[in-house]
């Protein structure tokens, strides 16, 4: 009789590498993947664990990537565009994000494959455009998490100052590390509650903002629309509205999270649809509605907002300066506590996305091999330590050239959410092209983006007007002279993923991909006629 093992040492083997099955399709009536014998966990080709269930991806989907983009970014769309500006523009970039999120889900559901909008890039595009939207996703989340953990450390400095920022910068990092030591199930969880700290936070916020708005705050003062009128609907007419585009892609950054995580959930036929369908609340709730009651509390003209010269602060939240408008002052610790969980739920998904993409990416020779490496807990460790060294640069903000460092940081993640949509929308397009010629019907689709293949075109055209908009603002910026570094601070990331493409496509020599050669079997998923989910 064989003794039990030590926890020390399971430990250790769960850090062995994971054994690999072979498995080019998915059928759902007899399904192929492995199990554990030890623990039931279902797992695919790759080594990943499949144990997140429908209740994470739904939470993941509402909340998962709600953060500093929403509760302190927002903030620069309202002093640079106006009220005006934010909810049309927000409105329109919903719009836009509700058929990106449609018709990723079509395509998670049919291929949960690992890399989701990533690796379709590569099948249905381009093999050189799945190669820099794979780099320009990983780079993005990589550069993500280190300005995330720099928030933290500020928006604990509205408590105390006497504490140096490195030391919760730490703190913050050992404490996500922890959480991806563990499997991907304990990544689900963590930001199941987190989400819904996140979305009671704001439906909280919403119903006390309509209350104090129509004069039933402690000052009963009443709002209305004054600030609609005074200072005004719209601030620097045109281009200030073509400026919110850029804090409205970052306010909604990773909102496509639920398609990568489609690879890992149990079920994705089933999961995915019914989280793909609680983005349209997301959108409308936790956004548009949200911000539009934010601009009736805080004026575009308060010297509190974040500006594009500001550094980030807590107190520059317009929730927070909405609250202490309102008379509210003791709420606003409250709420700075919801940003600190906002932001680790935010730290967290990057780390988990930068992971997925690298892993897929080394899987197809798209990146060193080292970062193909899966575990036997099914947690890609090359991708993950990657990561979190990454977060270590955080700490360049101790130093006086911090800020500026970070400016051209984020000068790379600044249109990278554009070309991630645009692609997502662009593969949809060219699925069911491929779909039609190679004599498939719509009935066989497990789940349909309610738009169809015209959603994806207006997709697809909005975030091309966004990259538009944006070239404007950065040959002729705001409140300052146009300049080569307020240029490219404004538009870095679009040269380097098209350097990134060019590279790859003149070295492999890749081909286009042709509707009538797309493979639309590898990574399928078939189901029998009975089991289709009503769309």
């Amino acid at each position: 009789m064989e003794s039990k093992e030590s926890l020390f040492h399971r430990i250790i083997h769960s850090f062995k590498p994971a054994s690999r099955i072979e498995n080019e399709s998915i059928d759902m009536n007899k399904s192929n993947q492995d199990k554990n014998d030890k623990n039931n966990t279902a797992k695919d080709e790759t080594g990943l664990h499949h144990s997140l269930e429908s209740r994470h991806l739904q939470m993941i989907a509402i909340g998962g990537a709600i953060g500093s983009g929403l509760f302190v970014s927002s903030g620069t769309a309202l002093s640079t565009g106006g009220p005006g500006a934010v909810v049309l523009g927000y409105i329109i970039v919903g719009c836009m994000l509700y058929n990106v999120c449609m018709a990723l889900g079509e395509l998670s559901v049919l291929f949960p494959v690992h890399g989701s909008f990533t690796t379709y890039s590569s099948r249905f595009l381009d093999p050189a455009w799945g190669f820099a939207m794979g780099w320009n996703y990983a780079i993005n989340g990589l550069i993500l998490l280190p300005l995330e953990l720099t928030i933290v450390g500020m928006v604990i400095n509205y408590w105390t100052k006497s504490i140096n920022i490195a030391v919760w910068i730490t703190v913050f990092l050992i404490l996500i590390l922890l959480i991806h030591l563990f499997d991907v199930r304990a990544f689900g969880e963590i930001e199941y509650f987190l989400s819904i700290i996140k979305v009671i936070a704001i439906l909280g916020f919403n119903i006390l903002a309509v209350v104090v708005i129509f004069g039933g705050g402690p000052n009963h003062e009443y709002f209305g629309l004054k600030y609609w009128y005074n200072p005004g609907t719209f601030a620097h007419g045109f281009k200030g509205f073509c400026s919110v585009f850029v804090t409205a892609s970052f306010s909604f950054a990773s909102i496509e999270l639920v398609g990568l995580a489609s690879a890992e959930s149990i079920d994705p036929q089933k999961a995915v649809p019914r989280a793909i369908k609680q983005v349209f609340w997301r959108i409308t709730l936790l956004y548009i509605i949200s911000l539009a009651l934010v601009c009736c509390l805080v004026p575009y003209n308060s010297p509190r907002l974040l500006h594009r010269t500001s550094k980030y602060d807590a107190s520059a939240s317009p929730f927070v300066i909405a609250l202490e408008n309102a008379g509210i002052e003791k709420l606003s610790s409250v709420f700075n506590a919801v940003i600190i969980c906002a932001i680790l739920s935010v730290g967290n998904c990057a780390v988990y996305a930068v992971s997925r993409t690298l892993c897929a990416l080394a899987e197809h020779q798209q990146a060193p091999n080292i970062f193909a490496y899966i575990d036997r807990k099914g947690r890609p460790l090359s991708a993950i330590i990657l990561s979190m060294l990454m977060g270590l640069m955080a700490y360049i903000n101790c130093a006086n050239i911090g800020v500026e460092m970070f400016n051209w940081l984020l000068s790379f993640s600044g249109l990278s959410c554009f070309f991630t949509w645009g692609s997502i929308c662009a593969c949809h397009i060219m699925f069911r092209l491929a779909w039609k010629a190679q004599g498939h019907s719509l009935d066989e689709l497990t789940f349909a983006a309610p738009f169809g293949i015209w959603g994806s075109i207006f997709g697809l055209l909005v975030n091309i007007l966004c990259l538009i908009a944006q070239f404007y603002v950065s040959i002729s910026p705001i409140d300052a002279q146009p300049s080569a570094k307020l240029f490219f601070q404004a538009y870095l990331s679009a040269p380097i993923i098209f350097i990134f493409y060019i590279v790859w496509k003149v070295w492999k020599r890749s081909p286009f991909m042709r509707p009538s050669t797309i493979d639309l079997v590898t990574g399928r998923c078939f189901v029998e006629t009975q089991q289709l989910i009503p769309k």
